[in-house]
């Protein structure tokens, strides 16, 4: 009797584990040491017309928490202004000045993560 309960105990604590984990993968859940599943209430406000969009394609990203991460890492830059996409790993980068593809991608990879490409539009 004693390892019937023990056994359910064991099935009920994996079934929460690996429902957590699938939560944790699809990007629903706080991690990182932070994150409460909000995302900022508005992109940084440029200073004057966008003249270029840049779309970086990030990995490591999983939670709202790192979506803040990257946009603020993003927005430190003199014009530019980061939208990140959680769900499609990608931030699309409005800038109203020419701004270097390297020091965006230098910005997101010392927040935490890794640029895969970008594209200009």
């Amino acid at each position: 009797m004693i390892n019937s309960i023990i056994l359910a105990a064991v099935v009920l604590i994996l079934i929460a584990a690996v429902k957590g984990s699938i939560r944790h993968m699809k990007g629903e859940g706080g991690c990182c040491g932070g994150g409460n599943g909000e995302l900022p209430e508005r992109e940084k406000k440029l200073e004057g017309a966008v003249v270029e969009k840049k779309i970086l394609h990030i990995e490591g990203m999983t939670c709202a928490h790192c979506v803040n991460r990257v946009m603020a890492a993003v927005n430190k830059i003199d014009g530019a202004s980061a939208k990140v996409n959680l769900r499609k790993k990608l931030a699309v980068v409005s800038c109203d000045r020419k701004v270097d593809e390297n020091a965006l991608k230098q910005a997101v990879e010392k927040a935490g993560y890794q640029v895969k490409s970008v594209e200009t539009q």
